[in-house]
């Protein structure tokens, strides 16, 4: 299995419309892509403009179908103009 923790910069008083676009996007990850395990946004206790997004794949081959699907392209689509930096993936063996 293969994760990845992806953070994201929230521009100042976004966050409520950024986690009502991330929630259609992750409900379409669940319902849409069996070979992801885990797609899960997250907030730092105490902050308001940074998430992280904890993703775990069955296989190389499942990143890249999420990569490469519509629900992706077309619901990640409206997250980019909501951040303040771009995104900062760490990718991560399952052990």
């Amino acid at each position: 299995m293969i994760a990845a923790i992806a953070v994201l910069h929230v521009k100042e008083g976004m966050a409520a419309e950024f986690e009502a676009a991330f929630a259609k996007l992750a409900a379409a990850v669940r319902a849409g892509e069996p070979g992801n395990r885990v797609y899960q946004l997250t907030r730092p206790q105490g902050q308001s403009t940074i998430y992280k997004v904890l993703e775990i794949y069955d296989s190389p081959e499942a990143v890249q179908a999420h990569r490469d699907s519509a629900h992706f392209k077309e619901l990640g689509a409206p997250l980019g103009p909501l951040l303040s930096a771009r995104t900062e993936v760490e990718r991560l063996d399952v052990v």
